[in-house]
């Protein structure tokens, strides 16, 4: 099987600092294999949804050189698959309908299974939940080693299905990326958090575990994450090789200054080593 690795922008935005990160850090590190790389439009949350992002994010991709071997696929168009997989679950006994809504839920967010053993009296099915185990999930992240998350104390069995009829990101993920057939997932530290949660999906319909590596996000000076503070991403005004650039370098990358885009492909092409990405969770920038 072909190396394969995937870029997934949710339409809710223009490209910033931190997605172009994550994309070139994807791009980077199947093509150094000589594998393919995949864009996903991750557009399920109709609510979150910018009007006219998803092209505006595919543009910009293309205006640094990022182009998918593939055509784009929009998440949205996958919605029966999705549907068939969560039926799936409910059949096997591995999922259930909760009546629980989230003003319910305990203050730590830990759903104590409330429905689990069947809807209470007067309580109507709204969403689906997967029902989680003692046992922890085990993976090896590629950039932070070994990880290990027990979903039943963390999050509990936790919704597939959304009350408003659609479908969760941790199953819509889960059953693209094994249609896409996914081999290796690079992404930022702030996802880190839903992975035990995807491979624990990927386990109860009996799909293949992508490799996982989470690379910093970018901050600014006051700590938040960067993709809320558009006025401030680096990449709004400078030419796209100097973003380029400056995107390899937070990646730990000793990326040359004065390159032309090709040239810093060209660069990072052969010279891209996922060993020297910091493990750090954030990374401030700096004006």
């Amino acid at each position: 099987m072909i190396p394969t690795g995937r870029f997934a922008p949710s339409p809710t935005g223009e490209l910033h600092f931190g997605s172009l990160v994550a994309a070139v850090a994807s791009f980077l590190n199947i093509k150094t294999r000589g594998g393919r790389w995949l864009v996903r439009v991750e557009n399920i949350d109709p609510p979150r949804e910018v009007a006219g992002s998803a092209d505006s994010l595919l543009h910009s991709l293309q205006l640094f050189g990022l182009r998918s071997d593939e055509p784009v696929l929009f998440q949205s168009r996958r919605m029966p698959a999705h549907r068939a997989a969560m039926q799936q679950l409910l059949n096997e006994g591995q999922a259930y309908w909760c009546g629980c809504s989230r003003s319910e839920l305990p203050a730590d967010g830990v759903y104590p299974g409330t429905c689990r053993k069947g809807l209470p009296p007067g309580k109507s099915p709204r969403a689906v939940r997967i029902k989680t185990s003692p046992e922890p999930v085990r993976f090896t992240d590629q950039i932070r080693g070994p990880v290990s998350e027990t979903l039943r104390d963390t999050v509990g069995d936790f919704v597939i299905w959304r009350a408003d009829d659609l479908p969760a990101y941790q199953l819509a993920v889960v059953v693209d990326d094994a249609f896409q057939e996914i081999s290796e997932v690079v992404r930022g530290y702030d996802l880190l958090g839903s992975t035990a949660r995807q491979v624990h999906v990927q386990r109860c319909l009996n799909l293949p575990t992508p490799d996982y590596a989470h690379h910093p996000v970018a901050a600014t000076t006051d700590g938040c994450k960067l993709s809320k503070r558009l006025a401030s991403d680096p990449i709004r005004n400078a030419p796209p090789e100097e973003s380029l650039a400056r995107a390899l370098r937070f990646l730990g990358q000793d990326c040359p200054a004065g390159l032309t885009l090709a040239g810093t492909w060209q660069w990072a092409l052969e010279n891209w080593d996922l060993g020297k990405i910091p493990r750090k969770k954030k990374i401030i920038l700096q004006d």
